[in-house]
């Protein structure tokens, strides 16, 4: 059984983020950590003027944003990189008081967040610069390509990642010239006015970024409606909802949805390093992270050794509540996600699977406590076979040879993450390629591609559309704009030419191109 811990003191002596710079007016609503179900802030939620004005006040600042250069915007990113890093305790009080999350886990946002804002400060200005291309004719006609902004960016943010999921979609969206609405989860509202709060500090114009408040049932829409593009990271039902709005407004958006992330362990893989990286990799953020590990298949050759020590690891793992770094796995954000994770154990374990350690919630601890879980022998038609957990919940599966692996990892409806364990690169970045994800680790559960900013992060199938990340995620924020002039003569027959003749013409000058970069 996993060491229980807990630091967790009744009081809570830090300041949140200024509630009052919501667009927000309406009733109040407690905020309540997980930990314990104290209340650590009150927020107002956001009425229909309140949206009207935010928006307002959005589209009116980013045309005067829109024409501050590039190199200008840069350099307030890269300031908020220094500040997030700077105001790190702060950062990760907000963030575990919303989320309930192990400080450790809470500081992979920080660490996120100030490498992602490097990244973007560093690459914006050669992204964003309008750039010539080649013309229709060569000497005659002159193309450039510019980028515009979308206008306002409606941000829908989730709970689990408040201060990253918050920060680097609207960053880049900044960058790009825009203005941003974000609507953050009711549970973690404090969390994104902390981000407006530091952004204002780095620089970026007062308001530039709005944060409006309430029920996704209520506000999501409302946002949708508003904005020039939606930036979506939630679940595959809901997305399917905003994808649906977005079509019927004929504005482009982005969504990072639902994963069930398998793990391989190939034959020729070291079982304990792979059981130590699978239990980070399964249990961070106490499970609830889009691309976090869920089904493990594990080769029959390494299979016995790998599982004892995946529950020797799992057991050494300490759980608690604390705003300090004495455990390492922290509480679950709520009730929902709770009965969640029971409902899949229960589940399996009616259905004929076995739990090996874990399977059972800890009120001792908190509210939402949950002991990190493995499983055996979990049938195919259990909901945990299939269905997102979204918690530290993982299942184990023998399985003969690494095709096998491979076949039953791309057997889900999902596809947006995966990890694979081996001692050969070679073999590791050959099935890698055959993986059905929008991203794979070798040898790591998720960091390695997830910190790779400079490289597009996102889902297939029913895991997402778009990508965050790289240059697609700066450039999914633009409008692309393409201008030519013509020079000299037009692409025309010129006077006194007969259509024949120009058709000859023009069919030699086409083959003459071949040898010409053009």
């Amino acid at each position: 059984m996993p060491t229980a811990r807990t630091s967790m003191k009744t009081s809570y002596p830090i300041r949140l983020a200024d509630a009052s710079t919501a667009a927000a007016t309406g009733p109040e609503e407690e905020i309540r950590t997980p930990f314990d179900g104290t209340v650590v802030g009150v927020v107002a939620s956001s009425t229909q003027s309140d949206l009207d004005e935010a928006f307002r006040t959005a589209r009116r600042l980013q045309k005067t944003w829109a024409r501050t250069p590039v190199a200008s915007r840069a350099a307030a990113a890269r300031r908020f990189a220094h500040l997030v890093l700077a105001e790190q305790g702060r950062i990760l009080d907000h963030v575990q008081l919303e989320t309930g999350k192990s400080r450790s886990s809470a500081f992979e946002e920080v660490l996120d967040v100030a490498r992602a804002s490097e990244y973007f400060a560093r690459v914006a200005p050669a992204i964003l610069r309008e750039r010539r291309r080649p013309g229709a004719i060569p000497l005659l006609t002159r193309t450039r390509h510019v980028h515009h902004p979308k206008g306002v960016v409606g941000i829908i943010s989730p709970w689990n990642y408040p201060f990253t999921l918050t920060a680097t979609d609207s960053l880049p969206a900044l960058l790009a010239g825009n203005a941003v609405v974000v609507k953050p989860d009711s549970q973690t509202p404090f969390t994104a006015l902390l981000v407006k709060e530091l952004l204002e500090r780095a620089g970026f114009p007062r308001d530039l970024l709005q944060v409006v408040i309430g029920e996704g049932s209520r506000v999501g829409p409302e946002l949708i409606a508003r904005s020039d593009f939606i930036m979506f990271t939630g679940s595959t039902r809901t997305g399917k909802s905003v994808a649906r709005a977005c079509a019927d407004r004929l504005i482009d958006f982005s969504a990072e949805l639902g994963g069930k992330n398998p793990l391989l362990v190939l034959e020729d893989a070291d079982p304990d390093r792979a059981a130590a990286g699978a239990v980070r990799a399964a249990f961070a953020n106490t499970g609830q992270l889009c691309v976090s590990i869920e089904r493990i298949y594990v080769h029959a050759s390494v299979h016995d050794r790998f599982l004892r020590r995946l529950v020797e690891t799992t057991e050494a793992l300490t759980v608690g509540a604390g705003l300090d770094w004495s455990h390492e796995v922290g509480s679950l954000a709520s009730q929902a996600q709770l009965d969640r994770v029971e409902r899949h154990v229960v589940d399996a374990v009616n259905r004929g699977a076995t739990v090996l350690t874990g399977g059972r919630a800890r009120p001792d601890l908190g509210p939402y406590f949950y002991e990190p879980t493995i499983l055996v022998d979990v049938p195919a038609d259990a909901l945990l076979a299939e269905e997102e957990t979204f918690g530290p919940v993982v299942a184990v599966y023998r399985v003969n040879s690494d095709t096998e692996a491979l076949d039953r990892a791309n057997d889900s409806a999902y596809g947006l993450n995966a990890s694979i364990w081996t001692s050969s690169s070679r073999r590791g970045w050959a099935s890698a390629r055959k993986v059905q994800t929008g991203t794979v680790n070798i040898n790591e559960g998720y960091t390695a591609t997830w910190g790779s900013h400079a490289s597009p992060m996102g889902g297939w199938k029913q895991s997402g559309v778009g990508r965050r990340h790289g240059e697609t995620g700066l450039l999914k924020y633009t409008e692309s704009q393409t201008i030519s002039e013509q020079r000299v003569m037009p692409i025309a027959p010129p006077r006194g030419m007969t259509a024949a003749q120009w058709a000859t013409t023009m069919t030699r000058a086409v083959r003459a191109m071949r040898f010409f970069r053009i």
